[in-house]
């Protein structure tokens, strides 16, 4: 029970942190952008690294200067949670995505060592599994930076928008959305895809949840075509 109750303040926690950095990218509001999450340090730190690089988006894409005190939280997340020799390919790369965003917006900062984690994985991987891990890696998703990941994605722009459709037909709103935000970024995409119309869908049905907002609102920022999304 007790376990049960924390995994659910979790949860709440990401989504009040979803909400307000979906709140930063639509207003354009540095003060908005600076909320740390009212919850135990533990838990708010739990929080950002559930979120990822994602919590400092605003100030990656707009840009706005990141508040101190969620600046200080996200760093701490950083130096708290670094992934063990087991962890899993998507812990390292957000781990790494983290330090980069560290590393671009913070001064001083020193953000890691800068080496990208092995990418390999993907240049096999069958287009449902690389559309699920490009879409839990969305926080790599940002105009102009480069990484192995953005690079496996740019050689498969067919296979993403693939399992765009998949994830859209299989109602996973949060996966087409981070796909979605990929695909923003792609040379290549099908015309055919109608991008456009599938994001203003995925907004339609599953909007209302903070981190498929999140993941849409960034793919509007990233030059999504006029009209989509508002």
């Amino acid at each position: 029970m007790a376990e049960s109750s924390t995994s659910a303040l979790l949860e709440g926690t990401v989504l009040d942190l979803a909400t307000d950095v979906v709140s930063a990218l639509r207003s354009g509001d540095h003060v908005r952008a600076g909320t740390v999450p009212t919850r135990p340090e533990p838990l708010a730190r739990a929080a950002v690294r559930v979120l990822g690089a994602d919590t400092l988006l605003p100030s990656v894409l707009l840009p706005l200067p990141p508040d101190p005190a969620l600046l200080a939280l996200f760093e701490q997340a950083v130096a708290a949670h670094p992934p063990g020799a087991d962890a899993a390919p998507t812990v390292v790369w957000s781990h790494w995505a983290m330090n980069r965003t560290l590393r671009g917006i913070a001064e001083g900062a020193t953000g890691g060592d800068g080496r990208e984690p092995d990418a390999d994985w993907l240049d096999d991987a069958s287009w449902q599994l690389l559309t699920h891990q490009l879409a839990v890696l969305a926080p790599l998703a940002v105009p102009g930076a480069d990484c192995a990941v953005a690079r496996a994605a740019r050689r498969r722009p067919v296979d993403v928008a693939r399992g765009f459709v998949r994830a859209v037909r299989r109602r996973d709103w949060q996966q087409a959305a981070g796909a979605g935000r990929w695909l923003t970024l792609l040379d290549g995409v099908p015309d055919t895809l109608g991008l456009a119309a599938g994001l203003d869908f995925v907004e339609l049905m599953g909007g209302e949840n903070p981190r498929v907002a999140l993941q849409l609102e960034a793919a509007r920022l990233m030059n999504v075509p006029t009209g989509v999304l508002r």
